[in-house]
């Protein structure tokens, strides 16, 4: 009996339709509780009997993890050692197993059983884990610049898979070339967990401008997102190449200044002792890259050079102009010329560029430097000079004075307000400034006294005819000149009485003049006539022809009166 009841439950499961599922992949996280799905599509078979989970086994037969009965909630679990404890079954019939590790990636199948048919859905189980953040370890101190060097090594720590290492370089990717960067990666499983350290040794030949640059590298995992280490900096070693001389002074360099030298060299780590060649001289300072000189002159012109104290050859040099000026103005102080001298201006500069030159004169501009060829009183004054050069100014001065003799350029009257005054004029030049006398009283009114002229006015109210004098005198010498001036009474009597003003009385003098001069060539004629006749008559002695001679002169020179007008 037991027998046919085996034949028969052996041929009712080759008779039963075995319905399989596609195979699905799911991934779970390291060290959390894996959940494997049964029936995705969520319907079971009729009259649907039990559920039974199972794995495959590399070249065995499926081991057994549990089943529950469908009308039990008590799940029986099947599975002996590594699964005894960590499954379980989930109400939807999943399968859960906690603790997850590499071990469980494997394909798990679930099982529903009904009367008539037997379905199955199985699962590809992958268990992943996120590497540790990259670090950058055993790390170079310095580089050396053009020597391939090992930087440090990157490493991501326990995953899986395993994590892909990448260096940057200033966020630009390094590649290995096998010559300038070469990198190194190794693979390392912990036998244990199973799990995959990457690690990636990184050899670069720096250059020198690798002193500014950042090393970082990143990680990249399925699990994302990429992971960045800290970035390093490291310090690049590389000999001296170039060195240079400069100016600490700003500006141009003059004589008395004191001038800063300044040795600047490239390498790293810096020189920090230098040799100065100043002109022939060798001077070593130590822990400092300057030199000062002091007080320098025009004889500290020429060429300065610089080097590290380890390394002559490298020399940097620099040409140092020191700019002076010399300046000298002949004549100089004060000078007193007289009118129309001639003066000659003799202005010598000596500097170290191209200068420039302005005059002035009572501090106003002059076009260009002075020419007197004859001294005109207008030309004296303060003359000075200002001479520049490259931040030196120097000025030079004389003072010119102009002196001579007065002289009265003009004498001249005329009528006052409503004519009842003159008004005389006495203009003159000199130089020192002349002092100005009138023969008469009157009002006096002085003009200023510029460039040698003065003007000096007087008005007066004539009462007769009179003849004025003006006389203008300094230091060096007087002038005098006399004016007519007709009483304004007898102008005005001439007026009422319709005679001649002082104009035609003017006129009326001067031909009377004439006609005196007319009687007496006259009178001299008749008198010499008279001499004549007595003469050889011999009525007259010698002593008194003379003595008429004399006296009939005497009436000549009387005749030479003064014209009034």
């Amino acid at each position: 009996m037991l027998k046919t009841g085996c034949l028969f439950r052996a041929f009712l499961a080759a008779a039963l339709l075995l319905e399989a599922s596609s195979l699905q992949t799911i991934t779970a996280l390291y060290g959390d509780t894996i959940k494997v799905p049964c029936n995705p599509g969520g319907v079971k078979p009729a009259s649907h009997m039990f559920t039974k989970w199972k794995y495959d086994i590399p070249d065995s037969a499926p081991g057994d993890l549990l089943v529950k009965q469908a009308h039990m909630d008590e799940v029986t679990i099947q599975a002996t050692g590594f699964y005894k404890d960590r499954v379980s079954m989930g109400n939807d019939s999943s399968l859960l197993i906690s603790r997850a590790t590499l071990e469980d990636q494997k394909t798990f199948t679930c099982m529903e059983v009904g009367p008539a048919d037997i379905k199955e859905y199985s699962t590809n189980v992958l268990v992943y884990k996120k590497p540790s953040a990259p670090q950058i370890k055993d790390k170079v101190k310095e580089l050396e610049n053009g020597k391939l060097t090992a930087v440090g090594e990157c490493v991501a720590l326990n995953a899986n898979p395993p994590a892909n290492i990448t260096w940057f370089k200033n966020d630009t990717q390094l590649t290995d070339d096998g010559k300038l960067i070469v990198i190194t990666v190794l693979l390392k499983k912990d036998p244990t967990t199973g799990l995959t350290t990457t690690s990636s040794k990184l050899q670069y030949t720096a250059v020198k401008q690798d002193v500014y640059s950042t090393f970082t590298c990143t990680i990249q995992h399925p699990l994302g997102p990429v992971q960045v280490s800290a970035p390093e900096k490291f310090t690049v070693i590389y000999p001296t190449e170039t060195v240079d001389l400069q100016v600490v002074n700003k500006g141009s360099i003059k004589e008395g200044d004191n001038v800063t030298l300044k040795c600047k060299a490239d390498g790293n780590p810096r020189p920090t002792s230098f040799n100065f060649h100043l002109k022939g001289k060798k001077v070593t300072v130590d822990n400092t890259d300057t030199y000062a000189l002091t007080d320098v002159t025009r004889n500290s012109t020429g060429e300065y050079k610089c080097s590290p104290v380890n390394n002559d050859k490298m020399v940097g040099s620099k040409n140092i102009v020191v700019h002076y000026l010399d300046v000298s103005l002949n004549p100089s102080g004060k000078i007193i010329k007289n009118v129309e001298e001639a003066l000659e201006v003799q202005m010598q500069k000596n500097a170290s560029a191209d200068v420039k030159v302005s005059w002035t004169k009572d501090n106003e501009k002059l076009g260009k430097q002075p020419v007197f060829t004859q001294l005109k009183y207008s030309d004296s004054g303060v003359y000075e000079c200002e001479v520049s050069v490259e931040g030196i100014t120097k000025k030079r001065s004389f003072q010119l004075v102009v002196e001579g003799k007065p002289v009265i350029k003009k004498l001249d009257k005329k009528r006052g307000d409503e004519g009842k005054h003159k008004v005389l004029m006495c203009e003159a030049e000199g130089s020192p400034k002349p002092t100005v006398q009138w023969s008469i009283n009157g009002t006096y009114e002085e003009s200023p006294y510029i460039n040698g002229k003065i003007t000096h006015k007087i008005t007066v109210l004539p009462r007769e005819n009179l003849t004025v004098t003006c006389m203008v005198s300094n230091k060096l010498g007087a002038d005098t000149k006399e004016i007519l001036v007709s009483s304004l009474f007898e102008e005005e009597r001439g007026k009422q009485k319709g005679t001649p003003g002082e104009g035609e009385d003017q006129a009326k003098l001067i031909v009377g003049i004439v006609v005196g001069l007319i009687l007496a060539a006259m009178i001299v004629g008749i008198i010499y006539w008279i001499y004549q006749k007595k003469s050889k008559q011999g009525s007259w002695k010698t002593g008194e022809k003379e003595r008429g001679t004399s006296e009939e002169s005497k009436k000549l020179e009387e005749n030479n009166h003064k014209p009034e007008v």
